[in-house]
């Protein structure tokens, strides 16, 4: 009830300067943007691990094969797979699923060729082979793994495959080891 002699505010007076709920108001105008660059990264930064965990699992995978072990042991690219998905244990049991191998051959290294594996924004497995050489062989490794991003934004910028998906790719290009055959 207004006071005597005075007029009661009007309500867009009064809204204007009551403050209570301010903070609410400004932290959902900040929390959006700040929530969805905390995820952006934290997305950016395991697309970045992941890429690194691969990197080196194919060097380590690789090794069997340039060393002749991969060979003399019958090995084939279900083998190789599980081999690299050893080294990268801490995706669990997806990695299995997600993970692609390709393995070729070229007689100099000037002919080593890396050509697309998709086909249609997927990948296709069709265009890949499993061809470890013998001693002395120029080897080519290509390992792909189909990483699911999270966040909406770097998904629109990182994906790479029709299902929003990115292709995470690693190269090793060597010279196989004299070894008996």
């Amino acid at each position: 009830m207004a006071a005597k002699g005075r007029r009661p505010k009007s309500l867009p007076s009064r809204f204007r300067r009551n403050r209570d709920g301010a903070v609410a108001v400004e932290f959902a105008i900040v929390a959006t943007p700040f929530l969805a660059l905390m995820f952006g990264i934290l997305d950016l930064g395991l697309v970045f691990m992941v890429s690194t965990t691969l990197e080196n699992a194919v060097d380590e995978a690789s090794r069997k094969i340039r060393t002749g072990e991969m060979q003399a042991a019958g090995g084939t690219a279900s083998t190789f797979k599980t081999a690299v998905c050893e080294e990268m244990s801490w995706l669990g049991s997806g990695c299995a699923s997600a993970v692609h191998v390709d393995v070729r051959t070229f007689p100099t290294f000037a002919d080593v060729s890396i050509t697309d594996p998709t086909t249609d924004g997927a990948f296709d497995d069709a265009k890949t082979v499993f061809d470890t050489g013998g001693s002395e062989s120029i080897v080519l490794v290509r390992v792909y793994y189909e990483w699911a991003l999270m966040t909406p934004l770097i998904n629109t910028g990182l994906k790479n495959l029709a299902n929003g998906n990115r292709l995470i790719s690693a190269t090793s290009t060597f010279r196989n080891e004299p070894y008996a055959s």
